[in-house]
């Protein structure tokens, strides 16, 4: 028998009595009426009394109550190993028939597929994957069944030459394969990697900038919606989509998808079978964003769910993450996020999250990045798989403030990925004006952080953003155009935080860049330094307005620069070479 906690859901606690008198103390309007909270009671008790700020020492106390309730512990299915008998030992080696290109390119997918048997559960019967070799390298890469005997194996090369493939296979007629691909060099600018301990780089070369938005559900909606939402993409700012593998049931997204991601039997999903064409349909679309040149932030586990998805059992959970990223991997514009708010995850441990991370880097050859994002409790990214830091905001007032103390902390690239989200919904993450989102997103560059955009006005037909994707209503994405727009100007093509003692921030290039940013206040005038012996250009900018006045002349010295005196203003300081 295991107990309750404060990763409890809440609705578990609600059909014990000790439960519900345990939370008549700390959440009594969830024991009056549980109805009025919906999916919320999905959620980790925890999360709720975060949520609704129940004050410390009553959470102690509810959660030294719980911790005496007893519940079975969950039965959890064997993990199912392939069959190494899976075809007659009369099935020659190597003989299912072959597709493979003569070329490829540098930083795209190659692809090698095998016609081969189907019978039996190919899913969980065949174990394939194929060696790539070159010049004494090798890399390994795992191969996946997708559907009417067709196997495929996929490899993203970073270098050109002519490689040559080796299959192995628990199923005879795929085992033994050779070949060779000569990959050519290209243009393509392939997976993006931490660069400089806290920025982005492509493995092509150039700089990257998560310029990201959210549509968590955009992939389950109808054809026509995200042929909107990718049309509206084309013309957006956005570098970066944060999506869900999973379909989502949340406030204003409760329609079931088209298509889900195993078969089903009766009211019970098999587990053991995927459904190809759902996952065929998800890659399609990150593929829509690659042409874009938007990177797609795979979300892989989230706890709004309706369907069972959150809670397939231990050896179901492996088979998922080992499919996908083998289907996945291959492809430049992806990176994984473990878990979109992991803590309100109620069926998953810390030590899941631990071997889902192993799970995707051991099947994911390209090294994509990996990170996963919390909702009240923030992942301790000191671990070595975290390439870089997801992070929702857990203070009401307080998000890009945080960035440089967390930079420090973890000495990785920060990204809020959820500083919360311009609309007019009743919930304060989702109500904020554009002016406030614009004054975060500045906030949180200037510090030498990134983030990710949201909008959740309301609809008529419930296609909000954030969720579903469509069009955007609000005044703030414009406004991040703008600003990423400047900050490309730099020399580097990002900012470093600038070290000054004024408490606004100011990030660039410390003596050649200079971004200064108000924020609330609305100075008169700003003294600014430039490097002795050097004189600058300097630029007032309205961040809300988006227009850039400069100053006549030229500044030197201890400069003082005249403002409107208003709030969101800001400085360009652009200092020239020195005289050689």
């Amino acid at each position: 028998m295991a107990v309750m906690g404060e990763h409890t859901q809440a609705r578990l606690i609600l059909d014990y009595e000790a439960g519900r008198a345990a939370l008549s103390e700390a959440l009594p309007e969830v024991v009056r009426n549980p109805d009025q909270f919906g999916g919320a009671l999905d959620l980790p008790i925890g999360a709720l009394a975060t949520v609704f700020r129940v004050k410390e020492v009553a959470q102690q106390r509810l959660w030294s109550q719980l911790s005496v309730i007893e519940v079975p512990d969950r039965i959890q299915e064997p993990a199912i190993e392939p069959n190494p008998e899976y075809e007659d030992a009369e099935v020659l080696q190597a003989s299912a028939r072959l597709i493979t290109p003569e070329t490829g390119q540098v930083n795209e997918t190659v692809e090698i597929a095998l016609d081969g048997p189907s019978h039996g559960n190919p899913f969980t019967d065949v174990e394939l994957h194929a060696y790539f070799s070159l010049d004494g390298q090798e890399i390994r890469a795992g191969g996946f069944y997708d559907g009417n005997g067709r196997y495929v194996v996929r490899f993203l090369p970073e270098t050109a030459g002519h490689w040559k493939f080796r299959t192995e296979s628990t199923a005879r007629s795929l085992n033994g394969h050779t070949g060779s691909i000569i990959v050519e060099t290209g243009a393509a600018r392939g997976v993006v990697r931490v660069a400089e301990t806290f920025h982005f780089s492509y493995a092509g070369g150039g700089v990257y900038r998560p310029v990201g938005t959210t549509l968590y559900a955009w992939t389950h909606q109808s054809p026509e919606l995200e042929k909107k939402t990718l049309e509206t993409l084309s013309t957006s700012p956005f570098t970066k989509v944060r999506m869900c593998v999973f379909p989502k049931s949340f406030i204003f997204n409760d329609n079931d998808p088209g298509l889900y991601p195993f078969e089903r039997e009766g009211e019970t999903w098999d587990t053991t079978r995927f459904d190809p064409a759902f996952f065929q349909h998800f890659e399609s679309r990150i593929r829509d964003l690659g042409k874009l040149g938007i990177e797609a932030d795979v979300i892989l586990f989230h706890p709004y769910d309706r369907w069972g998805f959150q809670d397939l059992g231990a050896a179901a959970d492996d088979r998922y993450l080992r499919y996908i990223a083998r289907r996945l991997a291959a492809i430049p514009n992806v990176w994984w996020s473990l878990a979109n708010e992991y803590d309100f995850v109620t069926t998953k441990t810390p030590e899941d999250w631990e071997r889902f991370a192993g799970i995707v880097a051991e099947e994911d050859h390209a090294n994509h990045l990996l990170s996963i994002h919390n909702g009240t409790r923030i992942y301790d990214f000191s671990v070595q798989w975290a390439t870089h830091c997801s992070l929702q905001k857990v203070d009401y007032y307080k998000t890009a403030e945080l960035v440089e103390d967390l930079r420090e902390k973890w000495g990785k690239p920060v990204i809020m990925d959820e500083i919360g989200y311009e609309g007019d919904l009743e919930y304060e993450w989702g109500s904020l004006s554009a002016q406030e989102i614009v004054r975060r997103v500045w906030e949180t560059n200037l510090r030498g952080g990134y983030y990710t955009h949201g909008e959740t006005y309301y609809h008529p037909d419930d296609e909000l953003w954030w969720a579903k994707g469509g069009e955007l209503l609000g005044q703030s994405a414009e406004r991040i155009a703008f600003l990423d727009k400047l900050v490309a100007e730099s020399p580097t093509g990002r900012l470093e935080p600038l070290s000054l003692t004024a408490p606004t921030p100011a990030g660039g290039v410390a003596g050649e860049y200079e971004l200064h940013y108000n924020g609330y206040s609305q100075y008169r005038y700003i003294t600014v330094g430039i490097p002795e012996g050097r004189d600058a250009v300097i630029d007032v900018i309205d961040t809300w307005a988006m227009t850039v006045e400069t100053l006549p002349g030229t500044y030197s010295g201890r400069a003082r620069v005249e403002l409107p005196v208003r709030p969101y203003m800001a400085l360009r300081v652009r200092v020239n070479k020195a005289p050689s």
